[in-house]
């Protein structure tokens, strides 16, 4: 994995593009005003190209129709349920009749405009259609620039629960426009830094420091999406991932780190049936992975306090229903990190250094359980 600036291939100053290394290397454009380097994504070979996009995004979806055309390419538009009801087996199907009916050949190529799951969606179509062909990302939230859209994992959820269906199909490239962030719901822009956070705790304490000197500036979308320092985490938290992903594409060892506070907070979002947003989740779990970690004995005081803190200056929850607690337990025995009968969870014995803890007793866990419970639905200040 690199990281360089890279302003001319990008087509604008101050671009930067994140190198993810690996059996199919891609790069990741970091910067603002970005659309025009998309046919170099796409490349020459591709003739057709559907766009994948939520109602939200029509407009823009236009602008890329109009600007792939001018380019020589010839697009087709398909607009799907916004959010997680774009993850199902129907939405699929409807995408594959698009593609059949339009005649995709594996030298045609997809694009996932829109958010996390948008991305998933359009990834998990362009690697099953035809066993595999091209697909381009260009995210619009931040969850979606630093986790889902990037590293290769597509699925749809099911009603046994989230991304259980799925495949492992690297992009050809991703399109990170910070720009698109101005206009987001503060409340959605706030939890997607909850997997920024995530990529300081398990390997870059820099955008730790950098979210304590910011916080103001990160609870207005619009004044952070023009600033350095927007750049300047999306940057290292994709770094981080692409790192990861780069030496292990399918999660046989050194991926499972970026799991950290998704053990408990997918059962939270599974729990709430997908009516929290995944960042806040992964808050609580990210929360709950710390005190683990402490009773277990791997992790300083100061480390889960730095949680709390940091979580709660951006306004994210670090609390849960103490009376869910059955609920979620049989919720994570499902989740796919699971090995059998064996829970699994990412901890950290300090800032950057994760590592495994399998099948924790369970009195241990009710006990981590209870530092972050309350008696009722956690008040925070975002809208979960």
């Amino acid at each position: 994995m690199s990281t360089s600036t890279t302003a001319a291939d990008a087509g604008t100053p101050g671009a930067r593009t994140v190198r993810v290394a690996g059996e199919q290397p891609y790069d990741v454009v970091i910067g603002h005003h970005l659309l025009g380097h998309l046919p170099v994504l796409l490349g020459d070979a591709v003739r057709r190209v559907l766009v994948v996009h939520p109602p939200t995004l029509a407009t823009s979806a236009d602008a890329v129709r109009d600007d792939l055309r001018a380019q020589g390419y010839e697009v087709y538009l398909a607009e799907v349920p916004d959010a997680e009801e774009a993850k199902t087996a129907q939405v699929a199907a409807f995408l594959w009749q698009v593609l059949g009916q339009a005649d995709f050949t594996r030298s045609d190529a997809v694009v996932g405009l829109g958010g996390g799951a948008t991305t998933d969606l359009a990834g998990f179509v362009a690697a099953t259609w035809l066993r595999g062909v091209r697909v381009v990302h260009v995210p619009t939230t931040v969850l979606a620039m630093v986790d889902a859209a990037v590293g290769g994992k597509t699925g749809i959820n099911t009603a046994e629960g989230k991304n259980l269906v799925g495949a492992f199909h690297p992009p050809a490239g991703v399109l990170c426009d910070l720009a698109a962030l101005a206009s987001m719901n503060r409340h959605d822009f706030v939890a997607g830094l909850a997997e920024v956070v995530k990529a300081g705790f398990i390997a870059d304490p820099r955008i730790l420091e950098l979210v304590e000197e910011n916080t103001a500036l990160l609870t207005d979308p619009a004044a952070a999406a023009a600033s350095p320092v927007l750049l300047e985490l999306v940057e290292r938290a994709v770094a981080v991932k692409a790192r990861v992903v780069g030496e292990d594409l399918r999660e046989a060892g050194l991926r499972e780190i970026l799991n950290y506070g998704h053990t408990l907070g997918h059962a939270v979002e599974h729990v709430e049936r997908y009516r929290w947003r995944h960042g806040a989740a992964v808050s609580v779990g990210m929360v709950f992975a710390a005190e683990l970690a402490r009773l277990a004995g791997r992790l300083d005081d100061e480390v889960v306090t730095r949680h709390r803190s940091v979580l709660t200056a951006l306004g994210l929850p670090v609390t849960y229903r103490g009376d869910r607690w059955e609920q979620l337990m049989a919720a994570m025995r499902r989740d796919k990190k699971t090995r059998g009968d064996l829970l699994r969870f990412v901890v950290l014995e300090d800032v950057g250094r994760p590592v495994r803890l399998e099948g924790p007793d369970p009195a241990l866990l009710a006990a981590a359980y209870a530092e972050i419970s309350v008696d009722r639905a956690p008040t925070a200040t975002i809208d979960l």
